[in-house]
C-alpha cells in the first residue's frame, strides 16, 4: 500500500523558516520523481518544487526560487522541503507527490501518488 506522510508544518512568522518532510512507503522510492505542491482553500493545487529520481535534477516554481530547496534521501525513502524567508502568501496546505518520468510536469494530474498534506501558516 502506497503511503506518503507529510510532517513539519506549523505556524511561523514572516521571514521565518520551516522544513517539511515526507515519509514514503509501499513503492520503490528511488525510481520515482518526487514533488511538493501546495493549495489554498478555494484555489487550485499549485506546483512548488520537484526532484528527479536520480536526485540531482530539480525544478522550482518561480515564486519559490531562491527561498525553497527540495531534497531527497533515497536510503531513508524521504523527501524534504526547506523553506526560508517565508511570507504570508506561502500559507497553504503542502502536499508531497510521486510519479515516474515526469519530474518537470507541473500539472497535478500527472502525479500518481499523494499524501494528506501538512498545514503551513505564516503570520505577518
Amino acid at each position: 500500500q502506497v503511503q506518503l506522510v507529510e510532517s513539519g508544518g506549523g505556524l511561523v512568522q514572516a521571514g521565518g523558516s520551516l522544513r517539511l518532510s515526507c515519509a514514503a512507503s509501499g513503492f520503490t522510492f528511488n525510481i520515482y520523481d518526487m514533488a511538493w505542491f501546495r493549495q489554498v482553500p478555494g484555489k487550485e493545487r499549485e506546483f512548488a518544487a520537484a526532484i528527479a529520481w536520480i536526485g540531482g535534477v530539480r525544478d522550482y516554481a518561480d515564486y519559490v526560487k531562491g527561498r525553497f530547496t527540495i531534497s531527497r534521501d533515497n536510503t531513508m525513502n524521504a523527501l524534504y522541503l526547506e523553506m526560508n524567508n517565508l511570507n504570508p502568501e506561502d500559507t497553504a496546505v503542502y502536499y508531497c507527490a510521486a510519479t515516474r518520468g515526469r519530474y518537470s510536469d507541473q500539472t497535478p494530474l500527472s502525479w500518481s501518488y499523494w499524501g494528506q498534506g501538512t498545514q503551513v501558516t505564516v503570520s505577518s
